[in-house]
Parts: C-alpha cells; structure tokens; sequence
C-alpha cells in the first residue's frame, strides 16, 4: 500500500496493483482497481488506453473518451453531472488520461470506469470492472499515559502515513508533526487533526479528559448555495467556564477591518446588515443564517466565543460557504435552418445537494423540467434559461443564437495604402465566433478572418469589393448584409497595346492605346524619346494613332497616367516600323592595287528593317551564277588570281530585295609555278626535232628563261623567250631542263623536265671473272654491256667444235657458278633494243680440271609388258634417275650408300638394292682404272643375273617381297696410268650419263 501526493494537493491510498482489460485490440489499463483518500482531499484516478486502428474495414478515429460513476443506464461524461461541477478536471495526453476530483465527499464514494466513443458505429469500449474510490474521515483517539501526560492518535479507515500532520489545540495552529502528539493531561483542552495541504477538513475536537471542554465542531465543512437563497451554517460548541461572548466571523472580512489580527463579528458589518441572524435553537448550537446571498458571501465562516480564563482560537477551520450562480452550457448541438437540436446544462461552480431545475425558453418556464439538462429543438430567435426550483427569481443569463448583426466601416473615403477597420458586432450567448467573407460570384467562398475586426492594414485596390461578417455560437449563425469597400488609388502602371498586334510595316495603321487601373479614372499623356534622349510632349488622349506610319516614325513611346490621387511612372513600348532594304552600297578594302595573298573585304551594305540578309555572288557567264556568302562583308583572307572578277551583292528581307550593281576585283599576282610541255610528246630519237614550251600563269604577262644541268648540278642559261627548240637532236642533248618565269612582283621556276634521247646499242664489251687461269669447280662471271637508250637487251652465246651457236643465257651477265670442263669453249653477247642490236667480240674459255672417276649401274628385270624402272638412294625421298642405267660421274665418298631399283608394270612391283662404298687403296693410278673398270663391267654382267634370281626368288615366294641388298667396295684414291683403250671406253660410257 502506497501513499500519493502530499505536496501536490492529493491524499491517494492505493489498495490494489494495476489491471489491464482489453479485446481484439480494445483495452484499458487501470494504474489500481481500489483507492481511498480522505474526505475534502483531491484524487486522480489514472489509466491508460489502446484500440484497433481499423474497425470493420474502416478506419478507426477517437472521437471521444472521459470517466463516468458507474450506475444504471447509459454512462454518463461526469464533467456533465451537477454534483461533480467545478471539481472535475480530465488530464489525457498520449493516450493515459487522469480524473481529477476535488473536495471529495461521502458521495463521490463510488466505482468509476473510462470510456473510449470512437467514429465508427459500435466502436465502443468501457474498462470495466473499474476503479473503486472509498471516502474516510478523520478522528483523534486519545490514550492516557499517566496522570499528567495523554498520547493523541489522529487515525482513519484508509492506512495513513505517520508524517505531514497538523494538530490543533483549542482551535489554534499547535504544530506540524506526525500522526502522534503527547500533550499535558488538560481537562480544558480539546485537539483536533489534519493532514497538512487539507487543514479546511480537520477531525473533529476531542478532549483529553473526556468531559467537556472547550471544543467547537461543525456540522459541515463546506456548503454549497445558489445566489439570492438562504442559507444555515451551524456548529457545536462547549465550555466548562462561563462562556461570556460568542460570534461568527470570516477570517477574509477580517482582514479587511481596522485591526486584522482579530476577528470581526460578522452581526456588525455592514456588508451583511440587513442579512445576517445568529440563531440558538439549543444550548451549545449556534446557526448563522445568511440571506439574499451575493457571489461575495463565497468565504469561509468560523466561530469562536470566549470565557474569562480563555478564548477560542481562531485558527481552526471553519464551514467554507460557496455562492453558485448557475450558468448554461451547450453540452452538444446540431445545426439545421432555421432550428438547432442541442443539448443545454444547467451548471453552477458547485451543486446543491437535492435541488431541482426550472427551464424557461423566453421567460416561459418549460413543463416537466426537472433535471439539470435539457434537450431540444431551438429556433435562432429562442431564449433558454435555467433556475433552481424554489429560486426562480435568479435565474441564470439566458442563452440564444446571435442576433442583431451589425458590420461597421469608415465612413470617409478610403485610399490605397490607408489602414480599414471593419467591425462585426452582434447579441449573442455564448459570445459569437466571427468569420469574414468576400464576395467572388463563387458558391464556395473563402475564408478570410476570424474575430469580430477585419484589418486591412495596407489596404490595396484590390481589396474593393462587398464585405460581409458571419456570427456563430453553438446555438446558431447570423450573417450580416453586405459592405462594398471602393478603395480609391492612384494610376497604377500603366500598360500600352498596340495595335495591331502583329510586324508593323511602313505604310501601315498603327493605333497605341495606353491603359492604366484608377480610381477615379485616369487621363492620359504621350511622349517620345528623341536622340538626345530627353522626352518631348508628343500627343493627349488614351490612344495614339499614325494613319500611315513611316520609318522615321520608329521610337521609343510613353505615357502617362494621372488623376487626382497622384500620377503614375511611364510606361513605355517600342515602335518598330519594318520596310524592305534600300540600294546596297559596296565598299573595297584595302582600296589600292589588289596583290594576291592579300586580305579584301568587301563589304554590302543597305538601311533596311529588320536587318537585311546580303548574299554575294561572282558573275561567270552563265544565267545561274553561284551564291558565294550569306553574310554583309565576303572576306578573301588570302585572295588568289582566280578570284579576280565581278562581283554583286544582293540585300533582302521580309519586305523585299535590292541589288547593287558589279564590282570588279583585279588581283595582281607573281608567275605561278610554270609548266612545261614536250613537243613531240612521243619518244624522241636521236635526229629528230624537239621543242620545249614554258607558260606560267602570272599578272602582270611573265619573262621566260631557259636552264640546262650539267652533270655536276650546277645550270646555264640556254634560251630565252617561252620556247627552246632542238632542231636535230643527239643523245649528248638528254639531261634536265627547266624555266624561270618572271614579273614585277616574282619570278618562280618550272619543275625540272628531263630530255631523254633514244638510241640504238654501241658495240658491247665483256669482261671476265676472274681474270687469271679458270680451274673446274670455281665460280666465272662473263659480263656484257652496251651504251644504249633504252637500255639493252642481253643473249649469250657459246660456238661449239662446228662453229654452231648456241644461245646460253639472257641477261648482261652470265655466271658459271661451278663451272665443268665441258664449259670450255668461245662465247660472245649481243646487246639489242627496239632502235637495233650489235654483237661483241668472241671470248675463249679455257676449262682446267684433274681427272674424273664414273660408275654405272645397270638394271633389268622379266616382266611383261615391259617395266619401266626407277633408282632411289637410302634417306632420300626423291628418286635419283630413272631408265635401266644409272651413271654416277666423278664418284667421291660422299656417294656411298644403298641404293635400290624399282621395277613396276601395271600389274606389279620389284625391287632389288646395292650398296656403294669407297675404300682406301695403294695401287697405282692404272691398275685402279682397270680395276674400277672391271668391277664396272662385273656388274653390268653380274647385275642381270643377280635381278634374274631375285625375280626367281620372287616367283617362288612373293611379287613384292623384298631382297637383301648386295654390297660392293670402291678404292676411294685411285692411281691412273696412260691408257687410250679405258680412255675411249670411258669417252664412249660418258655420252650415255645421267649427270648427278
């Protein structure tokens, strides 16, 4: 169990935990189900609340939430419930809202609940059980000590705490302290309680001793009446001595008195003479009755009487008395013409308890209206007012719709830039909400104010126009009738059109109008800008016309607007008249003599509007001649001698065209490159006659002269004038010519022509290398040549033993690369071309060699048809020869090997192999010759034999089989005698070689 609040006003005892109710998204949370606070103190009940942002597919808003005492019937909002007025304050902020209660009493003891009203039908929820508030009071228990000593108790229902408590002593302020107080054991003492922040709802007085003594109790604490009634504030009182003077008195009127600190009987002032009465109904009761009760009577009211040993403090409260003066509240309402349903509460600061409601609607009281509420239709002319029944003569303001609507205005003229402030003012309760509109011929007017001013500070033209101001209350709206505000102002800017709209064309109308917002309407004045730029009065009137407007007319215009008010800045448009473009004129630059290389503008001209576009042409004599430039100046950056002629400018816009007449360009310029041409252009024979021709383009005519290149490059001077003639050239006039062209401003030359002379050959000559003894196997070179144009044609010859020729070799040379005995011989060249040929002197070519070495294979086979036969050498692809015989001359080592013969018809293929090798020997040169001879001859007789066994062989086993090879050896360094028999043999084999 916890306490809440001390210094902040609220005596809360929490008697249980918190508890969350909720469903499908609904839910309250109360911070505790049970609470008990003291009677007069202030709770706050908390809580905390969710629920579905959607609610059957729509969504979910809060429309309303607030705390109700649960009992029978609808829930009902208790800031709406008479009893509660003035004491109950709702405090919600994201969703957690508090109740708020004040000065509680016995009847605020109930369970009270929150409810969430949402705006979709049946979105609805109620935490519920609720929050259970129970109510206690305070009292003093007293527990004797001994004789002169007693312990007081200040103790209630709820478990309070020990601290924060005040304790009075014969109605004065003892001390602050705990719930204990020990005190002397007094028989005249009396003591009371309460807890500090609530001092107006102390306990009642007890005594010590538990006789009489002095005490004072009131009957209540706090009263409630309404304004104009009566009412009776008692209390008890006792003493064991003489009581010799009592009254009643407010501590707020007292201060008021001459002597604050003491108090003042309320019987003699004069603020309640005539309605003051102290009644004594019975010993130790007094009542003070006051009547016609005023709002100023709302004080607290206290008793106090005095013995001749003691007098009764004037601190201990009293009975706080509060003056209601009802009021009615427009709890809801609903708008229609000319009714509104609303819902009215009669409501006080405070309510009475027990009390019934009298409503009147003007001045007639409504039957059977009894409660504090009423509802019903109420028409903008009704008056609604309530009372308590029995004090129907006060009665509470009446409330009604506004009435009486009145829009107020200045009445003087209003001007641009001034302050206006229109006044909406109406009878109305509650007081009216104003609203201000303009008219715009639109059914939807906006907004333009709320409150009962309308201030245009800086009013503006724009502002004129028809005013009206709407009241509205819960109970109704009013509307005023309209207001026209007419600003008045000076010429605004002014805006000119001109007419018509579209290019204004020499000749043409043209209408300026010059127009400008005013009030009062504005007169007008045109001027025009002059080349000095000053403005000249020009012309009166809104509109300015030109009935046939020239070029000259073109300028700047403005007017003027002004009235009354004040005048308005120019405004100003520009006249452009438009025409077609007058005769061009041409200008040359520079203006001397023309060279060529130089830069030439020349440059077309011609007033024209808009602008004209010029296009240059160059006459070439023809009708259609070529556009040259789009632009007013044609630039020659490096003008050439091509472009001398006669040129024309043409001018044209939208409005037409014009031409200027031909300006002729004569550019000077230094001889071009020369050429030069070739007369005959054919060949040129030696004999004939040739002529060279020199021209140059050049301005002024050129100068020519003619140069020939010696062989050391260096020229001379041949000729001079355009034409070099050769009358019967010879071969020495072939070289190179060129010509120089000459004039003032240069002189250039051709490129080099060359003279090419043909003839026939000169008698050749041959040499040979080398020149010393040619030994077989050495490389010779035979070279012929001839002194000819074009350049010869080479054959060779070779006369044999019969003075036969033989053509050998074409080309100037000719090369025995390993030249053979059989080379020797005498050989001659003839040089030739297409104009003749000669022959040179025969040359002798005399071989030297050592002697030479043959062997010769022979191979034969059976076969039908006849085979034809092919030799191969091992690790060689290509065949070596074919034929039955195979001769190898001059043999050397390097001829050793295996080497096969194939014989193929087609009907199959044999082959047989033999191998060579050269051995080394010491027998004399002859004996070598007719051994090598004879091992020759051997096998030319052996080799058929050998072939037919292997054909044998072959016949007995396979076609294709394969034989094993024979092997014979050759001294490889023979020694050779004289011998003309092996010498004529050898001869005769030779003729039969295959050379290798």
């Amino acid at each position: 169990m916890s306490l809440t609040a001390a210094a902040s006003g609220l005596v809360v005892f929490l008697l249980s935990v918190s508890v969350v109710q909720g469903l499908d998204g609904w839910g309250v949370t109360y911070s505790s189900t049970e609470i008990c606070a003291v009677k007069g103190s202030t709770v706050e009940i908390s809580c905390s609340y969710t629920y579905p942002s959607t609610w059957e597919g729509s969504v979910n808003t809060v429309k309303k939430t607030f705390w109700f005492k649960q009992k029978d019937g609808e829930p009902v909002d208790l800031t709406t419930v008479s009893e509660y007025a003035g004491r109950v304050e709702y405090l919600c902020e994201n969703n957690i809202c508090t109740l708020r209660i004040r000065n509680l009493s016995e009847s605020d003891s109930a369970e009270y609940r929150f409810r969430i009203e949402t705006n979709q039908a049946g979105g609805t929820y109620s935490g519920s059980p609720g929050v259970t508030l129970s109510l206690t009071d305070l009292s003093v228990q007293v527990e004797r000590k001994d004789s002169s000593r007693a312990n007081l108790k200040c103790q209630s229902s709820c478990d309070l705490p020990d601290d924060d408590y005040v304790w009075y002593k014969n109605g004065g302020n003892t001390l602050s302290g705990t719930s204990s107080l020990q005190v002397d054991f007094n028989y005249l003492d009396s003591y009371s309680c309460a807890l500090k922040g609530f001092e107006d709802s102390p306990s009642p007085s007890v005594c010590v001793t538990g006789r009489d003594s002095n005490t004072v109790t009131y009957t209540e604490g706090s009263i409630c009446a309404p304004r104009g009634s009566s009412v009776d504030i008692s209390c008890r009182y006792s003493s064991n001595d003489c009581i010799t003077s009592k009254f009643w008195f407010s501590p707020e009127r007292s201060h008021q008195g001459q002597n604050p600190s003491q108090p003042e009987d309320l019987s003699e002032d004069s603020q309640y003479a005539g309605r003051v009465q102290i009644l004594e109904t019975e010993r130790g009761r007094s009542t003070l009755r006051i009547s016609d009760l005023r709002d100023s009577d709302s004080a607290q009211y206290r008793f106090t009487f005095k013995t001749p040993s003691f007098e009764w403090r004037s601190d201990f409260p009293g009975t706080t008395l509060t003056v209601t003066a009802l009021q009615v509240q427009v709890i809801t309402e609903t708008y229609g013409q000319p009714y509104t349903y609303a819902e009215l509460k009669c409501h006080s600061s405070c309510s009475p308890a027990g009390v019934s409601y009298v409503w009147f609607k003007n001045n007639e009281k409504i039957r059977d209206q009894t409660r504090s509420s009423y509802k019903g239709w109420i028409q903008l002319a009704d008056m609604i007012s309530c009372a308590f029944e029995g004090h129907e003569k006060f009665p509470s303001p009446a409330v009604y719709a506004p009435r009486r609507l009145s829009l107020s205005r200045p009445s003087a003229e209003i001007r641009e830039g001034s302050s206006v402030t229109l006044t909406c003012s109406s009878d109305a309760n509650p007081a009216a909400n104003y609203t201000w509109y303009k008219e715009n011929r639109n059914p939807d007017l906006p907004l333009l104010s709320e409150g009962p001013q309308l201030v245009l500070s800086s009013i503006q033209s724009s502002d004129s126009g028809q005013y009206f101001c709407s009241a509205t209350n819960e109970l109704g709206r009013s509307r005023s009738v309209n207001s026209f505000i007419n600003v008045k102002y000076a010429p605004k800017l002014p805006s000119v059109s001109v007419s018509p709209s579209a290019e204004i064309e020499e000749g043409s109308s043209v209408t300026l109008t010059c127009s400008s917002d005013a009030n009062p309407a504005a007169n007008y004045t045109w001027y025009k800008r002059n080349r000095n730029t000053q403005l000249s009065y020009f012309s009166e009137g809104q509109q300015l016309s030109f009935s046939s407007i020239q070029s000259s007319d073109s300028g700047r215009y403005f007017c003027r607007a002004e009235n009354k008010l004040g005048r308005s800045t120019y405004t100003n448009t520009f006249i452009n008249v438009k025409y077609a473009p007058r005769l061009p004129s041409v200008s040359v630059s520079p203006s001397g003599e023309i060279e060529e290389g130089s830069s030439v503008t020349l440059t077309c001209s011609s007033d024209a509007n808009p602008a004209a576009t010029y296009t240059w042409y160059k006459k070439n004599g023809h009708a259609d001649v070529p556009l040259l430039s789009e632009r007013p100046q044609l630039v020659f950056r490096s003008i050439q001698s091509s472009d001398s002629g006669q040129y024309f400018c043409s001018a044209e816009n939208s409005l037409g065209r014009s031409r200027f007449e031909n300006t002729f360009i004569n550019v000077k310029y230094a001889p071009k490159l020369p050429s030069v041409s070739v007369s005959p252009s054919a060949e040129i024979k030696e004999g004939s006659s040739v002529t060279l021709t020199c021209s140059s383009d050049a301005n002024p005519a050129a100068n020519y002269t003619w140069y020939k290149e010696d062989q050391n490059a260096d020229f001379s001077s041949v000729n001079e004038g355009p034409r070099l003639v050769l009358s019967s050239i010879q071969s020495s006039d072939s070289g190179q010519y060129f010509c120089r062209a000459e004039n003032l401003l240069g002189s250039t030359r051709s490129e080099s022509i060359s003279i090419d002379v043909k003839y026939a050959p000169k008698p050749p000559s041959v040499s040979v290398r080398p020149s010393a003894e040619i030994e077989e196997g050495s490389s010779v070179t035979l070279t012929c040549s001839s002194d000819a144009n074009p350049a010869a044609n080479y054959t060779w010859y070779k006369e044999d033993q019969n003075a036969r020729l033989s053509s050998v070799k074409e080309g100037p040379r000719l090369v025995l690369s390993s030249i053979q005995s059989s080379d020797s011989g005498q050989y001659f060249c003839r040089a030739e071309n297409k104009l003749g040929s000669k022959r040179s002197e025969s040359i002798s070519i005399d071989v030297k060699y050592s002697p030479k070495l043959s062997v010769t294979l022979t191979c034969s086979s059976d076969a039908n048809p006849a085979a034809n036969y092919t030799w191969y050498k091992e690790d060689e692809d290509s065949p070596k020869a074919s034929g039955q015989i195979f001769t190898i001359t001059d043999f050397r080592a390097e001829h050793s090997g295996s080497y096969s013969c194939g014989a193929q018809n087609k009907l199959g293929r044999s082959n047989s192999t033999l191998t060579l090798s050269v051995v080394a020997g010491s027998s004399t040169m002859i004996v070598n010759i007719i051994r090598t001879t004879l091992v020759v001859l051997m096998l030319i007789s052996v080799f058929p034999l050998s072939l037919w066994m292997r054909k044998k062989n072959t016949r007995t086993h396979s076609t294709t089989g394969a034989h094993e090879p024979e092997e014979i050896e050759l001294d490889s360094d023979p020694e050779y005698e004289n011998d003309s028999h092996t010498a004529a043999q050898t001869e005769d084999t030779e003729e039969q070689e295959d050379m290798v």
